[in-house]
């Protein structure tokens, strides 16, 4: 899959992790805006939780694929978040390759970007 723009890099994220969520036994909130930080709410077994999505399709040098932490916006695309930064409990990662990454939050330590490398690799959703 490649995405041809930004907005459609962001749809398929979030397509990917409700079908993930829903098709995993979760039952899943949408929010109706973007001024929170997360993208879903996911419920199971009573237990909610938070989840900001992400894609990517930019790899480093080295041909690892790298996901920006931050969210940008206004005229001049100044940074007003970082994912780290915020109270979200999970974060959603999509790639070009449609793997799917599951990340809690406390594994995180950059503010900027991820390296989907091999220090990650655990938290890459396996299909069965």
């Amino acid at each position: 899959m490649k995405f041809k723009t930004n907005k459609e890099k962001g749809n398929s994220g979030l397509g990917m992790a409700i079908a993930y969520f829903s098709t995993n036994g979760y039952v899943v909130s949408i929010s109706l805006n973007d001024t929170q930080d997360y993208d879903l709410i996911i419920e199971k077994d009573g237990k909610l939780k938070t989840v900001q999505v992400k894609s990517t399709g930019c790899k480093t040098k080295n041909g690892v694929y790298q996901v920006s932490l931050k969210s940008c916006g206004g005229t001049k695309g100044k940074t007003y978040k970082t994912v780290i930064d915020t109270k979200v409990d999970l974060l959603f990662v999509l790639n070009e390759e449609a793997e799917m990454y599951l990340i809690p939050i406390d594994k995180l330590s950059n503010k900027t970007s991820l390296n989907l490398c091999e220090k990650y690799q655990e938290y890459l959703i396996k299909i069965k």
